[in-house]
């Protein structure tokens, strides 16, 4: 049985107030908490942070519409394997040494014509995304969002630099096609008492550069501490969670940390939540940054290719074959 944890402190997880970033002001005392927050844990909030409330609404009633269909429907839109866009039944994500995660989704991405070189040259992970002809609300309503996160993670990534003391547009000049993956989670209620191997989502760390999670009221979401404790990331109103992932930390030469977290449901009520995975390039070439190194810390990571990796990664946990590059 799982044990309730405590609520983080705004010290763990703290709410940064991105007015700053949004009307172009200062960046460096932005920069110097969002700096402290991935020093510490790897997980913050953010405020004024220029997404209509409207757009999160609307995307969640689309989110709760789609999952309330009958399952023969939804298992038309099945993901396909080449492109990893459309619905993804519950039991086919298992993290190892743990039972398949208790959740199922609804996967969007950059939506590339088949016409795209990337596309029809067969890089991983580029394509076109699969709507449900007969439901044009999820797809109105998921692009309407998607555009809002997109542009976010993008003014993210400048203040991500200007912590690690690089120019704020390092990090964008690779992003001219940006393996951006937004998720539309469903978790049916958990059961009070159940294997302490199950959960929403297993324990894990997220594989690449941000990830910008919208979750609904009902929370779950909970981050491992440096010293072990495991701590919950509640909902807060108008906020989204950000997190850094392990792409990120091989940037920084383990600076930050890309922290283990987990999501049960506890409440024995329907859970959603939306996580936009922020990905530079394919071909982004991820080294040690020269302000993260010196003679006393040489770089602990070889060079990888963003999109390398992220396959890498997408392989160990999910239960059918991600076309090869």
């Amino acid at each position: 049985m799982h044990q309730t944890v405590r609520a983080a402190s705004a010290d763990e997880v703290p709410i940064l107030d991105l007015t700053a970033l949004n009307e172009g002001g200062d960046l460096a005392p932005l920069a110097a908490k969002l700096r402290h927050a991935c020093v510490n844990t790897g997980f913050f909030y953010v405020a004024n942070h220029g997404i209509p409330e409207g757009a999160m609404d609307d995307l969640f009633t689309a989110t709760k519409r789609y999952f309330d269909l009958p399952m023969d429907q939804r298992l038309a839109h099945r993901m396909d394997e080449k492109f990893r866009r459309g619905f993804m039944p519950q039991g086919i994500n298992q993290h190892p040494g743990f039972a398949p995660d208790l959740k199922e989704s609804y996967e969007i991405g950059i939506d590339l014509p088949l016409t795209d070189p990337d596309v029809a040259a067969g890089l991983p992970l580029h394509g076109p995304n699969r709507w449900p002809v007969d439901r044009p609300w999820l797809r109105t309503a998921s692009e309407a969002y998607f555009a809002q996160a997109q542009a976010l993670g993008k003014r993210l990534l400048k203040v991500c630099a200007v912590s690690l003391d690089m120019p704020e547009n390092h990090f964008l000049q690779f992003c001219t096609k940006s393996m951006v993956q937004m998720r539309l989670f469903h978790y049916p209620p958990q059961e009070p008492v159940s294997d302490d191997k199950a959960f929403g989502v297993a324990p894990h760390t997220d594989y690449g550069m941000i990830t910008l999670l919208l979750q609904d009221p009902i929370g779950g979401l909970e981050l491992k501490k440096r010293d072990g404790e495991w701590i919950s990331a509640p909902y807060v109103a108008g906020t989204l969670v950000i997190n850094i992932g392990d792409l990120f930390q091989r940037w920084t030469n383990d600076i930050y940390t890309s922290n283990q977290h987990r999501v049960i449901n506890r409440t024995g009520k329907e859970r959603y939540s939306i996580p936009m995975f922020f990905n530079l390039d394919y071909n982004a070439m991820v080294s040690c940054l020269p302000t993260c190194q010196s003679a006393a810390n040489p770089p602990k990571y070889a060079p990888i290719k963003s999109g390398d990796y992220l396959l890498s990664r997408f392989r160990d946990v999910q239960k059918y074959r991600v076309a090869a590059a």
